[in-house]
């Protein structure tokens, strides 16, 4: 590492590793209620299961790119972070809120709206937080003597999701105004701004791996950019029909919907030719791939699955149903989870000063994991298109489905057992780096 400050992103790093595993633990608690085993329903019903299970999801996320951003803007900027002091109490007021929530749900203390069930005080708590961080990282950018394409894009990113948090704060009485706004957040988070955030890290990625001239680099980010905000915000246009927006949005968002795989397909032709453009050959295998999968596999899970279900024709059978976890899953996987692990195994032996670059473990975990995931996806596929066929075609009632389809949810837990083994695999391997040394930053002088 180049700069002091950047050891504040191991921790961010670490917050993140402790949400995941948690999230696998719900995740699992669901499968197997899919399968007829309720056992901990008492304990651990289903929608509380799957509010812990999603909103895990959102906040290792949003912790992984905090610190990403810690780490990548200082090296960008050419200056040490405005507060570390400042940066360590985000950290753990992001935490504090993040227990509180998870614990209050298993209390019936939520909103109970799908994806933004954090109650109201928390909600102001999280505004606090982000406020905070996106604070020290304008100020350093504002010092810094540089403001390069790659920070700006990743600061534009962060700045637009704290952004598009608000609108989801908004009470309405009539429901189909509390959706319309509630998508704000959900889709334009997700399909829209974090798409900024992953475009800024795998630009930073890139330029650190491959060797390729940052202006080369940068010039395919503006196009990645223009994809994004024009089909990613349009494109939201398809969850509004089914919520009574008006048939108007059934078109614009078929059409928008259509086009949203062409800046995944971007990013993954980006990715694949700055690779091969590449005459650098930097040692940490590991990272490249977490690095080149981020960009194949988003563009099969968010862009081709998505795709694949969300036009009007199609959508009206699959809406609500495992057919989303389906395109859900893999596209969460690929887009975000993926480029958190590649930054976090590409910064930790630079924050620790250990190169254990290419380990058996770290590659086993990088596959295992991967075809874990797609195993999951092809099980939620095939038991979401028979869903549809018997729910929405034949009619028969909700709960016979389920009983129908247990059997492909024994897959899908098989399979999630060897995507649970990659990424113990992954957590070994960062306890095995230790924490950030100053030594690293000596040697990086």
């Amino acid at each position: 590492m180049k700069y002091k400050s950047q050891k504040v992103a191991y921790w961010f790093f670490a917050l993140s590793m402790l949400l995941v595993s948690l999230q696998i633990i719900y995740g699992f608690i669901m499968g197997f209620a899919h399968m007829g085993f309720d056992n901990l329903h008492e304990l651990i019903p289903f929608n509380t299961a799957r509010a812990v299970h999603t909103n895990l999801l959102v906040v290792w996320l949003l912790s992984g790119f905090m610190g990403a951003a810690y780490y990548i803007i200082p090296e960008e900027a050419e200056e040490e972070l405005v507060s570390v002091k400042l940066a360590y109490v985000q950290l753990i007021s992001l935490a504090i809120v993040g227990v509180i929530a998870v614990v209050g749900y298993h209390f019936n203390y939520w909103e109970g709206r799908k994806f933004l069930e954090i109650p109201r005080p928390l909600d102001w708590l999280v505004v606090v937080n982000v406020l905070t961080f996106l604070g020290i990282i304008l100020a350093t950018l504002f010092k810094g003597k540089k403001r390069t394409t790659t920070a700006m894009v990743l600061t534009m990113g962060l700045v637009f999701a704290a952004l598009l948090y608000l609108p989801g704060m908004i009470w309405f009485d009539n429901q189909t105004m509390d959706s319309f706004f509630r998508w704000w957040v959900v889709h334009l988070w997700v399909e829209g701004v974090w798409e900024l955030i992953m475009g800024g890290i795998l630009s930073f990625l890139l330029i650190k791996i491959t060797g390729v001239d940052r202006e080369v680099i940068e010039k395919w980010l503006y196009v990645i950019v223009g994809l994004t905000f024009i089909s990613g915000i349009l494109g939201t246009g398809h969850h509004y029909y089914y919520i009574g927006a008006g048939k108007t949005w059934l078109l614009v968002g078929g059409i928008f919907s259509a086009l949203e795989p062409l800046a995944f397909l971007g990013m993954a032709l980006f990715a694949v030719a700055m690779y091969r453009k590449g005459e650098k050959k930097h040692p940490n295998k590991i990272a490249l791939n977490w690095t080149l999968g981020t960009a194949i596999v988003s563009f099969v899970g968010a862009g081709l699955l998505g795709l694949a279900h969300t036009l009007p024709q199609v959508n009206m059978y699959t809406h609500g149903t495992l057919v989303t976890a389906m395109h859900g899953h893999l596209a969460f996987w690929g887009a975000y989870a993926m480029i958190n692990l590649a930054i976090i195994s590409y910064t930790l032996p630079n924050l620790t000063g250990r190169k254990l670059y290419d380990s058996n473990r770290g590659a086993l975990a990088f596959w295992l994991s991967n075809i874990g995931m797609l195993g999951m996806t092809v099980a939620f596929g095939v038991a979401g298109v028979a869903q549809v066929y018997m729910e929405r075609i034949m009619g028969v009632e909700f709960g016979e489905v389920q009983k129908e389809i247990q059997v492909h949810f024994f897959i899908l837990i098989c399979c999630a057992t060897m995507f649970t083994t990659g990424i113990i695999l992954y957590i070994a391997e960062f306890v095995k780096y230790g924490t950030p040394s100053d030594e690293a930053l000596v040697a990086a002088a």
